[in-house]
Order: C-alpha cells, then structure tokens, then sequence
C-alpha cells in the first residue's frame, strides 16, 4: 500500500490562454498563471507532459522530504464530472509518470495522465487559501464555479 499524507487542497481547471514552456520528461517515468512566466530554462517536450510553474517547484521543494513527491491523480466526481485531487506520496507505481522539474517531483497514473497531458501544475497563495492548481488542462472542456472539477473534451 502506498504511503500517502493527504493534503486539503482545492483544485481548479482553466482553458488554455497562452502556450508555455513544458517540463522535462524523465527516461524512466513521466512534471501561471497567465501573469506568471515560467523557467526559462525548461526545454521544449512532447504532448504528454505536465509542466511546472517556478512557484509549485518552489513549493514542493520547501514542503517534500527525502524521496516524497506530490501526486496527482483525477476521480470522478464533482460538480462537472471529473476533480483533482493532490497528495504527498513516497511509493511510484510501474503505471506512474514522473515529471521533475528544478528537483521537484509530480507524478500522475496512466489512467489520470489520459486527463491532464499537456496542463500545467502550479502552486496558488492567496489571502484565503494555499493550494496546487491545475491550470491550462487542454484535455478539459469547462470548470465548474466550485474551481475543483471539470468535464472532458469529448
């Protein structure tokens, strides 16, 4: 069994703006807001990748010890379908994608990648609440006002 430390996090699902600079994919797995820029020195990948912004990478490294990392997964569920859901993790699964970035790790099932391949994970501080956030998720039609669930692209 996986050893998981739950996070109460609300995510929130955007259509694509602006096309960003994408994470690294690592050979043996699987990683702004409009306002936000990301690494410049983040190559180019594939179609299949989470992306990183500067603050999730910033995050995850003050908030993962040793070999942690935040996973990503999607459930059904929620007001639109489908909902994130965020939790830190030590256990990669063979079917797990790991996506690094600046030594930060995100890493999402192949049954949850179908969902989110090309969005963008970010970490959000605001007055009222902290929280990762999947932004600019090309595979998702609309959110939902509650800014935790989404409907795919038929």
């Amino acid at each position: 069994m996986a050893a998981v430390r739950g996070l109460s996090l609300r995510a929130v699902a955007l259509k694509a703006i602006t096309p960003w600079p994408r994470g690294r994919l690592l050979a043996s797995s699987v990683g702004l807001k409009a306002s936000r820029e990301a690494s410049s020195s983040t190559p180019e990948a594939g179609e299949g990748q989470i992306r990183l912004t500067d603050s999730c990478v910033q995050r995850l490294l003050e908030i993962t010890k040793g070999s942690e990392f935040l996973r990503l997964q999607v459930e059904g569920g929620g007001c639109s379908g489908f909902q994130y859901k965020f939790s830190l993790d030590t256990v990669i699964n063979p079917d797990d994608r790991v996506f690094e970035q600046g030594g930060a790790r995100v890493v999402v099932d192949s049954d949850s990648l179908a969902f989110v391949k090309g969005a963008q994970v970010d970490f959000s501080q605001e007055l009222i609440r902290s929280s990762f956030q999947v932004l600019n998720n090309p595979q998702a039609q609309q959110g939902c006002s509650c800014g935790s669930s989404f409907s795919v692209k038929l």
